[in-house]
């Protein structure tokens, strides 16, 4: 199996037919887990498997993308009031190593009902083409990340985007639409200090990056996704949680 067609696998057998034993067999022992509630190792997933099949959660994966050894889900779950909210965003990235799943990060968000720019959080397009950039869409989108999101040079920002269509809730589209609704958060308390990515994977026109940050001196992942056309961003995903300071093992959310 490629990398994508192992992870999906994986996926189907622990949050569609909750079954602990084919997860199992696609799992390498010492499975390493970064969900901050889960424990790591197959036998902490294989204890989790049964409380979704419990929860009635199901889920439905609208992207996926693969670089190497690492596959990147962009889902969303529903019947999730167990876990929080009733609908959750959610990006899972996956390590695949030997023909195994190895290695799991993942980041969670409550879907509200309505946006501020009447996109939902996981509509839009999902067709993965321009093959022959991906490495250009890489550079590209990680400049963004240091200018723009990482405050180096926020004036570049313009330079990145035309049209930028978003899914955060919070924020309306545009890059005036991102600086506005950045300067909105800082205004109420949020101040970004730090922005650092940790796990990039690229795949044609989309590229994700997952970064650790601080917020107001607590620290934050910021899991974004973006799509891109003629060498500019022009949509916007993302899914942003606090990292909680007790997690369930010592691998640490990264």
């Amino acid at each position: 199996m490629t990398p994508k067609e192992l992870v999906l696998a994986f996926f189907t057998a622990a949050f569609v037919d909750h079954d602990p034993q084919a997860a199992d067999a696609l799992v390498t022992p010492d499975y390493i887990q970064h969900n901050p509630q889960i424990p790591t190792g197959a036998q902490g997933l294989a204890g989790f498997i049964p409380m979704v099949a419990q929860s009635g959660m199901t889920v439905t994966t609208h992207r996926v993308l693969a670089e190497g050894d690492l596959v990147v889900l962009h889902s969303s779950f529903d019947n999730a009031d167990a876990f929080g909210a009733p609908s959750l965003a959610a990006f899972d990235i996956f390590r695949v190593q030997d023909g195994k799943v190895a290695e799991h990060w993942d980041n969670l968000q409550p879907i509200p009902q309505t946006t501020a720019s009447g996109r939902g959080m996981l509509d839009g397009p999902t067709e993965i083409k321009d093959h022959d950039h991906t490495e250009a869409n890489k550079a590209l989108v990680l400049g963004f990340v240091r200018d723009v999101l990482g405050g180096a040079a926020p004036e570049k920002a313009p330079q990145y985007s035309e049209v930028y269509m978003q899914h955060n809730p919070q924020l309306a589209d545009g890059i005036d639409g991102l600086m506005a609704g950045t300067k909105a958060w800082a205004d109420q308390g949020y101040v970004i200090t730090k922005f650092e990515p940790q796990i990039v994977v690229a795949e044609g026109n989309f590229v994700f990056v997952a970064s650790d940050a601080n917020v107001s001196g607590e620290p934050w992942a910021f899991f974004d996704l973006w799509r891109i056309e003629d060498n500019k961003i022009v949509e916007h995903w993302d899914v942003v949680a606090p990292t909680p300071a007790q997690m369930a093992h010592d691998n640490g959310k990264f």
